[in-house]
């Protein structure tokens, strides 16, 4: 028995990285899956390989027809819908902020934010008249700190959608809907190539040339892996957080704690002793 056996699940960026594992695993946990994506080659072949558990949709988040349509597809394949998960994204524009242009800005939002707005209220519509619901969303550490050299767009919208995400919840709550998201820390992705000119087979490479570079980068020493997300989205979409709602869930392997700690650099202990000890 799966933990979302029954359920119907929509899942925005789900042809690869975050969003290709998490379609995976909820169908193998039992759900029947909606792969909303642009990439059509990759999500129809991945809607293929899981037979009657998944279907694609051809879907651009920031364009609302595109939301209500695949909202209405979920419905009208598997008669309901009980899981969004707004996961698409991408690094969007970048630079300084003096140099930064507006049409950079404008797609970025589109993407990170409008994209989770629509998710949210075409999902929320539709729930609302089934009683129950779960809506997640993927943000980010960087929203929720400025400790990473990530870019600040990028890092506004994904504030954005964790407030967004407490607020809704909020609303929400009364109907019996859920409201969460999820902030990994630096995962292996195919998104450290985006934007890169690199050729197609070398970009399929760099999730895995990352993963050292990673895990040097954080108390957890490994990197992390779109699993990782996968398995808190399924915790998040089960009824193991039937009591959770409003909450930003950080997977990061422990990077907004701190610095990997070593015992020699423990606040320059070691050095301080030795300092006072001629002063006893």
């Amino acid at each position: 028995m799966g933990k979302l056996d029954g359920r119907v699940a929509l899942i925005t960026g789900g042809a690869s990285g975050l969003g290709e594992a998490t379609v995976r695993l909820f169908a193998a946990e039992g759900a029947k899956v909606l792969i909303c994506d642009l990439q059509d080659d990759k999500g129809g072949a991945l809607a293929d390989s899981l037979g009657a558990s998944a279907e694609f949709c051809h879907t651009d988040v920031t364009q609302e027809a595109d939301i209500a349509g695949a909202v209405e597809h979920a419905r009208g394949a598997f008669g309901r819908l009980d899981i969004l998960f707004n996961n698409a994204g991408f690094p969007g524009v970048a630079g300084n902020i003096a140099d930064i242009d507006v049409a950079g800005y404008d797609k970025t939002m589109a993407v990170l934010l409008r994209g989770v707005f629509l998710g949210m209220k075409y999902g929320a519509a539709a729930m609302q008249r089934q009683g129950s619901g779960n809506i997640i969303s993927t943000a980010s550490v960087a929203g929720l700190t400025t400790a990473f050299s990530t870019p600040h767009i990028y890092n506004t919208a994904k504030a954005a959608v964790v407030q967004l995400t407490k607020s809704v919840a909020l609303e929400l709550a009364e109907h019996n809907i859920r409201v969460n998201a999820i902030c990994p820390g630096f995962i292996a992705t195919p998104i450290f190539a985006a934007g890169s000119r690199l050729p197609e087979d070398v970009k399929a490479q760099v999730p895995e040339l990352v993963q050292p570079i990673i895990a040097e980068r954080q108390p957890l020493r490994r990197a992390g892996l779109p699993e990782d997300i996968a398995r808190a989205a399924l915790w998040l979409a089960s009824d193991d957080a039937s009591f959770v709602t409003g909450h930003a869930l950080v997977v990061d392997g422990g990077i907004t704690t701190g610095q990997h700690w070593e015992p020699e650099q423990m606040g320059g202990v070691p050095q301080l002793r030795e300092a006072l000890r001629g002063r006893r």
